[in-house]
């Protein structure tokens, strides 16, 4: 069969975004929905971003949170924190809704198969973990033990509920999850997310992390790995810095020598960890 070549009008440029329609809005919090977008098939791997447009207002590079296994819809879980993202957050079954991507290097789940695997979520972190999650529970035969942490600021902040309900009901994978601050009714765990590592059981010889949330809690959870003897080319965490072209043009998230829309988002700490420290970057 001939080799078919591309004509002028089947090739889309990188910055033009196609248009799908959102076919499913739930909210999972208070300032936190999840939209499910179809539109065509979707393959993505599970750590990659895509760009969204809300028509009118501007694009935003959002994670994707569905299960890469799922190829007729895409899932975005958005917090309405800005003009893009809370326009976003806005949008009702049957609105347009621009889209480029994938994008990005995901998470490392050809290099994680044998390895215990340590999952550490912070806040809304768990979003860009979540297809990871669905690969790890679905494909479980390949992987050593799995543990999934997950901390957010208050039992009102947690996000997923009845997955992780779902998960911690699973006999071969271990959920934890803390809170910061919480009423007298809370009758989980209080502190921090570092404070489960230790909780957890897994062999820092042969384990694989995966981490997301804010710069300072992938810092110090980085760190406590290693001093438990967790490599850290094994350790992976994935950054989401002002992202506007995903495409290395812009220069809007450049992070010392590497582009996180063309590098990253997800990298190896090994890459990362003099760079985490300087407080100007």
């Amino acid at each position: 069969m001939a080799d078919v070549i591309p004509t002028a009008d089947s090739i889309v440029p990188p910055m033009v975004p196609r248009v799908a329609r959102i076919a499913k809005r739930r909210r999972e919090i208070a300032d936190v929905v999840t939209l499910e977008i179809e539109g065509g098939a979707f393959d993505f791997a599970p750590g990659q971003f895509n760009m969204l447009t809300a028509f009118g207002v501007g694009e935003a590079a959002i994670s994707v949170s569905g299960d890469p296994a799922n190829s007729a819809r895409l899932v975005h879980t958005i917090r309405a924190v800005g003009a893009v993202s809370r326009a976003l957050a806005a949008l009702h079954p049957g609105e347009p809704i621009g889209l480029r991507g994938p994008f990005g290097r995901g998470w490392p789940m050809q290099e994680a198969e044998g390895r215990d695997v340590i999952v550490v979520a912070g806040g809304l972190g768990l979003a860009p973990l979540r297809p990871a999650l669905y690969r790890l529970f679905a494909e479980r035969e390949k992987y050593g033990r799995i543990a999934l942490l997950f901390g957010a600021r208050s039992p009102q902040d947690i996000l997923f509920r009845d997955e992780l309900a779902e998960w911690r009901s699973r006999l071969d994978v271990e959920v934890e999850a803390t809170v910061d601050h919480a009423r007298g009714d809370w009758r989980g765990n209080v502190g921090v997310v570092t404070s489960l590592i230790s909780r957890a059981s897994f062999d820092p010889s042969r384990a694989l992390a995966m981490l997301c949330g804010p710069e300072i809690m992938m810092r110090f959870v980085a760190n406590a790995f290693i001093e438990m003897g967790v490599a850290e080319e094994r350790i992976h965490l994935s950054m989401e810095r002002n992202m506007k072209c995903a495409i290395g043009w812009c220069g809007h998230c450049q992070f010392g020598p590497v582009f996180i829309c063309r590098d990253g988002p997800v990298f190896p700490y090994s890459q990362l960890r003099g760079l985490l420290a300087k407080k100007e970057i």
